[in-house]
């Protein structure tokens, strides 16, 4: 016959004060206005006494919007191709990035500095960079390549630059997390393997690319959050224009917010888009992981 055991250690309660900071600071930047949201969501604000309760209307009206629709598909679309150039690209420039000596605080540093440019300056020096009358690399490929480019007025100029600079920005975040994930490889594997004979690629495949698996898997969701949810930077390079070629989900969130103040559509809006990225990464995270079983 067993007894049961009970813990007869004091417990300290005044523990949980040191994560109430925590919490309530939780409860004022996202519980609060989260909830704030979901009450604009549900009502037909005509001012700030008079609002009529209409329930789902809002969230079946932006479901069934062609416009938010067609924002939808060009933020996917987006969001794949900076995965497919970033992700490969970053871990490229982490293999190519020395293990030890001098160079490497000086790999770090110059790698690391688009990441601490903000992100609306990093928008505004594209805006000037790619301009074809001033920019250096706009009037490089105008007047030296002789190839046509205006971002203002051509819809896949526009697309180009937004990816391109985005990928200037962020493709350091994934070699920094490609490089942790490298120096964290013993020695004995790349000595084993070099007494193997194996290649260059054969070491990359077989030791390296497995190892990276883990922050490969950060790196990935991190991106495709930022880049589902990207914002200033193609805001102030292209106003979403021309037309609606880079108009993302979030530039027609903040048109319907700020600029047309509908504030039911917007809410109804904004729950939409927070419940795709949840379900987004959690299908990306399950798929990942599982794979590297």
């Amino acid at each position: 016959m067993t007894g049961t055991r009970t813990d007869s250690r004091p417990r300290n309660n005044r523990a949980w004060l040191l994560v109430l900071p925590v919490v309530v600071s939780v409860a004022f930047t996202a519980v609060i206005p989260l909830m704030t949201v979901v009450n604009f969501s549900v009502q037909d604000v005509f001012s700030p006494v008079e609002r009529v309760f209409v329930g789902l209307d809002w969230f079946r009206q932006i479901a069934r919007d062609p416009e938010v629709r067609a924002a939808l598909v060009r933020t996917l679309l987006f969001s794949a191709q900076v995965l497919l150039v970033e992700v490969p690209l970053g871990v490229a420039v982490a293999v190519c990035m020395p293990r030890r000596g001098f160079w490497v605080s000086v790999a770090l540093v110059l790698v690391a500095l688009p990441l601490l440019i903000p992100w609306n300056v990093v928008g505004t020096i594209w805006q000037i960079f790619a301009r074809g009358d001033i920019g250096l690399g706009g009037r490089l490929i105008n007047d030296v390549l002789h190839i046509p480019f205006n971002y203002t007025l051509d819809p896949a100029d526009a697309w180009i630059t937004v990816l391109v600079m985005d990928v200037w920005h962020w493709t350091p975040l994934v070699a920094l997390l490609a490089y942790a994930g490298l120096r964290s490889i013993p020695e004995p594997y790349f000595q084993a393997a070099q007494i193997d004979g194996a290649s260059a690629w054969a070491t990359f495949r077989h030791i390296q690319l497995p190892r990276l698996r883990g922050v490969l898997t950060i790196a990935i969701l991190l991106r495709f959050m930022d880049s589902f949810m990207i914002y200033t930077e193609p805001f102030v390079v292209t106003g979403g224009g021309p037309g609606n070629a880079t108009s993302f989900l979030s530039i027609l969130l903040s048109k319907i917010a700020v600029g047309q103040f509908d504030l039911g559509p917007a809410g109804a809006f904004s729950l939409l888009y927070f419940l795709l990225v949840q379900i987004a990464c959690y299908v990306f995270f399950t798929v990942l992981t599982r794979a590297g079983r």
